[in-house]
């Protein structure tokens, strides 16, 4: 059915209701609801399959505004087509509070499936969704019943595509043939500096071509049908993603149209009503729009309801024809966990063992207990060892490509149904952190591994031994940062990501540690509270040695050494720090006794360590780079052996 003039108002509606949200705010971005508009309404009216009276339907399409700054073009689509978001909430755009916050964010406003703003997170996101859908299908669809059927779609902006981000992940999704991903670009020309042609004069076709897309081109962005006609094209591609390129003008019909000044600044009020008049809007008044909308959008509703419906159906029948499958598509979109997923009997190792041969073994345990485990490395995984034997399609081949393996693993996350993680080297943690931070934001539960967690890992040098990187993803709010001492602690540190499902990063040995079989009693309670006395004394102790992963056991040596002298160390154990400091006063104050001196053990920057420690304290840390040597020199070199936290100690407390 063509477009017609009921359609242009419903258009006009969306630019209206968003710059008039801009001017109220005195703040926001009045270009790309003007310019990108007629494309949001052409793929939510006529492609998007949604049903806004239930957002979190599981075979809904996923729709992702990567170019998060055009918010108030969002919030408008919300409102308009019934998610609950009212005219209250609209007008209160980027206030205290708000359901309408400056930036999309994940779990504030109904129908907002991530956050977006960091140009390039949301469509390393969609990539991220568009996988997941594609697994899932591969475990539960039928030649018969096609169960998980749905595409991802993502708008993104010039800066998105500048963002390196973008391109890792384009290339790993045409690589993938997520021929179920389409991609919107708003290509107006304009940054926030001016033309793009002060710095962006690639062919975005052929990049996108070369990366494996297919690539339709939509002259007019204004154009409905042009737009209605390219994404059913796209719909229909079998093999590779689909990139449209929507040529529009940014700040359509305002007098500041084709300007960077309309990227991030508000119209005057001259200007919002010089729009309004150049568009054709009647209304003067802001947020007013015509009663027949409201009947025209509550019909289009009226299809996404008729999906689920149809959907359900599907569903009951795929119950009654595949029990079983439909019994593991419950497990797998279920927050809980089978009973017992680590059990004594697994707890067997050889001594000593490096913790991401640990990981390795409980992640292939744990593969035949939690199905919707899944994941994989940037192109380390014989380094990280978290390939699942004998199940390929679980392991995930990222490629040299940390970025977008974050990004991606949020938006498998945030799809549903899985339990992702990435892994590469700690060090490179750095070259992901935007996406780990989304994940904290977001309170997503997912997982990022990361070995060669210390200078321990010996020859590689400086660039690939990570001293600060421990320490400042600590710094990240809301993400807990495990650290394991030994294989014990290495499975129950699994054990509580799975459980507690909230992000996390898991930080492993590449060099062999001996396992605390003499205190294995005490570890699983230990690593649930995030830390513990793993080795007390008879009488009050002279000092507290506190340590993580691999220096655990080097506190464990010290402290018989310093018993030797007379001193008696109680020694703590802490694998995760944010953990332990959420539990009760009495817990806390029990591993850490008021007033008792303390002595923090961690080969890496200490800074961190002070607001543990309640008084008299001492660090022992490394607060420069590596150096390239063999582990044991390297450890030697920094002080990180028996004989040194011995004399430091010691030293410390004036014996």
């Amino acid at each position: 059915m063509p477009f017609n003039e009921i359609d242009t108002l419903a258009v006009n509606a969306i630019r209206a209701l968003a710059i008039d949200m801009v001017e109220k705010a005195n703040s926001g971005h009045p270009g790309l609801p003007l310019g990108l508009a007629p494309a949001a309404y052409a793929l939510w009216s006529r492609h998007l399959k949604h049903n806004p009276a239930n957002p979190e339907w599981l075979n809904r399409d996923r729709f992702v505004l990567s170019a998060g700054h055009g918010s108030a073009m969002l919030y408008a689509m919300l409102h308009l087509f019934g998610y609950g978001l009212s005219m209250d909430e609209i007008k209160r755009f980027r206030q205290l509070g708000s359901k309408t916050p400056g930036h999309p964010e994940y779990g504030d406003t109904k129908g907002v499936e991530t956050t977006t703003g960091p140009l390039g997170q949301g469509f390393g996101n969609a990539v991220g969704m568009a996988l997941a859908e594609k697994h899932l299908a591969s475990v539960f669809n039928t030649p018969e019943l096609s169960l998980i059927d749905h595409h991802t779609y993502v708008f993104v902006g010039d800066g998105d595509l500048m963002e390196g981000v973008s391109n890792e992940a384009a290339s790993l999704a045409g690589h993938l043939k997520l021929n179920k991903l389409v991609c919107v670009y708003d290509s107006n020309g304009i940054t926030i500096d001016g033309s793009t042609s002060l710095s962006f004069t690639e062919d975005v076709k052929k990049r996108f071509m070369a990366l494996e897309w297919d690539v339709l081109e939509v002259m007019d962005g204004n154009d409905l049908e042009e737009l209605d006609r390219s994404i059913r094209k796209a719909k229909k591609s079998a093999v590779k993603p689909t990139l449209i390129i929507a040529k529009t003008h940014i700040g359509f019909a305002s007098p500041k149209q084709d300007t960077a000044g309309v990227h991030g600044e508000p119209l005057k009020h001259n200007e919002v009503l010089a729009t309004k008049k150049a568009l054709g809007w009647p209304w003067e008044e802001p947020f007013k729009y015509p009663e027949e909308l409201i009947s025209h959008f509550e019909a289009l509703n009226q299809e996404g309801l008729k999906a689920e419906k149809k959907w359900l159906k599907l569903l009951k029948s795929y119950r009654e024809q595949k029990p079983e499958l439909a019994a593991r598509l419950s497990n797998f979109f279920s927050p809980e966990l089978p009973e017992n997923i680590i059990r004594d009997e697994d707890l067997v190792f050889p001594d000593p063992l490096a913790t991401r041969d640990a990981s390795s073994k409980a992640l292939n345990l744990l593969a035949e207990r939690v199905e919707n485990l899944i994941g994989g490395s940037a192109d380390l995984a014989a380094s990280t060892k978290t390939n699942f034997a004998g199940k390929p399609e679980r392991n995930m081949r990222f490629g040299i490509r940390e970025h977008a393996m974050g990004a991606i693993v949020n938006g498998m996350t945030l799809h549903g149904g899985l339990r992702p993680f990435g892994s590469t080297f700690l060090t490179f943690s750095d070259y992901m952190r935007p996406a780990i931070r989304m994940a904290a934001i977001m309170n997503i539960p997912a997982t990022f591994v990361f070995t060669h967690d210390s200078v321990g890992l010996g020859e590689d040098g400086p660039t690939h031994q990570p001293v600060e990187q421990t320490m400042s993803l600590r710094l990240i709010p809301n993400i807990a940062v495990w650290r394991p001492a030994d294989a014990y602690e290495t499975f129950y540190c699994w054990e509580q990501i799975l459980k507690n499902r909230k992000p996390a990063c898991l930080l492993l040995s590449r060099q062999k540690l001996p396992i605390q079989a003499a205190h294995k009693d005490r570890i699983k309670e230990g690593v649930k509270k995030g830390g513990y006395v793993i080795k007390g004394t008879s009488v009050r102790p002279d000092v507290e040695l506190i340590a993580t992963g691999s220096e655990v056991p080097l506190a464990l040596a010290a402290a018989a050494s310093l018993e030797k002298a007379g001193i008696m160390a109680k020694v703590i154990s802490m694998p995760c720090v944010e953990v332990f400091t959420a539990q009760t006063p009495e817990h806390r104050c029990a591993v850490l006794e008021k007033d008792m001196p303390k002595v923090f053990i961690e080969a890496g920057c200490g800074s961190g360590w002070k607001e543990l420690a309640n008084g008299r304290s001492m660090t022992i840390s490394i607060e420069s780079f590596g150096i390239s040597a063999p582990e044991h020199e390297v450890m030697k070199h920094f002080g990180f052996t028996p004989e040194a936290v011995t004399a430091k100690v010691k030293e410390f407390l004036g014996k």
